[in-house]
């Protein structure tokens, strides 16, 4: 009996050692670089790095970033959700496509194109000649705070929205029976009903601030403002290499980012309210008075405009531009930018490799993710807890945490495994950093599937290969290409993990458009910018049309 049992644990066994050799090792050669000095423990240099002037900075930095940019997005996301749960603009459901391509456009991208529309010269100055240099103090902490805001708001504006929708209607009626205007329901109603949930966005909301790289990097370094993620890549790139400060403050960065979670899970415990119950629900929408209407109206117009219009309209135009010295001028707009892309090896190469590590990514993701959630179905206790908590470890942690960690544990046995600087160590530490999609994505899928299925098909005889082949695959296997589809979007344009451990010479899409924009040729990198856009947007529309076919069958 005792092996029996361990050979039904073995394959278990196996795949947490897997998993922690993925994200755990990794994690832990953070930790041991940032404390261990001259193979002894020694915290007094890991103190006097992080207390350093320079690095105490940063944090500071990082964290007036954070908290601005959750005060901000908070100011576009509240009142945007609002009007689309609470009014006739609801209806309009093109408006939720709109509102969620500032997260489909990489942040670097969008950096990029205001940086080219409010910088000396810029778009902003060519199209309005009287306003003189007063785009230029767009350059400053509020812009980058603006800028970041703008990025990630579609988070908070959805988890909020769809909040809003779950409030009974009967709560804010009783309030307008008693007496209470609209104000105090909202004050009294709405602002505890919905603690819970903001907590939970505003907590994503900051620690994809901390996470974030290319905005820091592209916007922030032009005003000096240096924060965790643009120190760590500073001291783990650029000469003299110092890997004991990138640990140390990769370690902090982790800190804040479980204290965070600690904060939010206790918010959420004290504020959750079960609003949905087995009993209809009717939904209301506020009528607005004329001034009503035209002040939704330009609000939302207002949001396209910053969050959308002005990032793509200087994308766009430039890349479209034969020479910048004339700038908007008939006459100087030519395809001949995209044309050298298909024509210059070193472009199409980073488009293949793009294609090469996406695709690769979101297969092996696929694949393990999917067995990741078979098996935590059927384990139980501490065994489930450890191989979910495992899997999904990294998305509660920054990517450039897990990428420093990659770096020191790969190159560490190296001799052993020799994957370091080859396109085998940027596809694992795809794998490392997205598998958390797949197992969300097929462990929803599973949520949905009646038990009663799969006993029925046991009862008649099948065997679990046969169950699983027939009933439960087809059943999860749209999760499984969602989670998929996810993986290949953001690996495809991903930047801080080219650049941390590409080999060299090696380019891909994100970097490509980096170089090209700090070498000059911004039209050039525009052009692979609007490409990278078009790839991911027509991948996702023939994913949509792929399900639905699916689904109409």
């Amino acid at each position: 009996m005792r092996t029996q049992a361990l050979k039904k644990k073995l394959p278990l066994t196996m795949l947490l050692l897997l998993l922690s050799g993925l994200i755990l090792c990794p994690l832990l050669a953070v930790f041991a670089q940032a404390v261990i000095r001259d193979g002894r423990l020694d915290f007094y240099q890991a103190w006097a790095s992080i207390s350093n002037a320079k690095n105490v900075q940063t944090i500071v930095n990082s964290l007036l970033l954070g908290v601005s940019v959750v005060l901000c997005a908070s100011l576009v996301a509240l009142p945007t959700a609002f009007l689309l749960a609470r009014t006739k603009l609801g209806q309009k459901r093109w408006l939720d496509i709109v509102f969620m391509i500032p997260f489909m456009t990489p942040p670097y991208i969008a950096s990029m194109g205001w940086i080219l529309f409010m910088q000396k010269k810029g778009l902003f100055q060519q199209l309005f000649p009287t306003t003189g240099a007063w785009s230029e103090h767009f350059f400053c902490f509020g812009g980058l705070v603006l800028v970041m805001s703008l990025h990630v708001f579609p988070f908070l504006m959805t988890m909020m929205k769809n909040a809003m929708l779950n409030i009974p209607v009967s709560l804010e009626e009783s309030g307008a029976v008693f007496g209470a205007g609209f104000g105090m329901r909202l004050r009294k109603i709405f602002a505890p009903l919905l603690t819970g949930n903001y907590a939970i966005g505003a907590l994503l909301v900051f620690v994809k601030t901390l996470s974030e790289y290319g905005t820091p990097y592209t916007l922030g370094r032009r005003i000096d403002f240096y924060v965790f993620t643009t120190d760590i890549h500073r001291y783990s790139t650029t000469a003299p290499i110092d890997f004991g400060r990138s640990a140390s403050l990769s370690a902090i960065l982790i800190g804040i980012c479980l204290v965070m979670w600690l904060l939010q899970n206790f918010v959420t415990e004290k504020s959750s309210y079960g609003l949905l119950s087995g009993k209809g629900s009717r939904t209301t929408e506020l009528a607005l008075s004329l001034p009503g209407k035209i002040l939704s109206g330009v609000w939302i117009g207002l949001v396209i405009l910053f969050a959308i219009g002005v990032p793509y309209f200087s994308i766009i135009s430039t890349s479209l531009i034969k020479l910048r010295g004339f700038g908007l001028a008939a006459g100087n707009f030519v395809l001949d930018h995209y044309a050298e892309l298909f024509q210059s090896p070193r472009a199409l190469s980073a488009i293949w490799n793009s294609l090469i590590l996406a695709v690769s990514a979101a297969s092996i993701c696929s694949l393990l993710g999917t067995i990741v959630v078979l098996f935590v179905q059927q384990a139980k206790g501490v065994w489930k807890k450890l191989l979910e908590g495992i899997s999904l470890l990294p998305e509660m942690l920054p990517s450039i945490v897990l990428i420093i960690g990659i770096m020191l544990f790969w190159n560490a046995i190296y001799k052993i495994l020799p994957l370091y600087n080859t396109l085998g160590i940027m596809i694992l530490a795809y794998v490392v950093l997205y598998l958390p999609y797949t197992v969300q994505y097929v462990t929803s899928a599973f949520t949905q599937i009646n038990p009663h299925l799969l006993e029925a098909g046991r009862s008649f005889g099948a065997s679990p290969h046969y169950v699983f082949r027939h009933i439960t695959l087809p059943l999860i296997s749209r999760g499984i290409i969602a989670g998929g589809m996810m993986i290949f979007i953001i690996a495809f344009r991903e930047l801080v993990t080219a650049s941390l451990i590409a080999p060299p010479n090696t380019l891909v899409v994100s970097t490509y458009i980096n170089r090209e924009f700090e070498q000059g040729s911004v039209s050039s990198g525009m052009a692979m910018a609007v490409l990278c856009v078009l790839i991911t947007c027509v991948a996702l529309l023939l994913f949509n049309h792929f399900t639905d076919d699916r689904k109409d069958a």
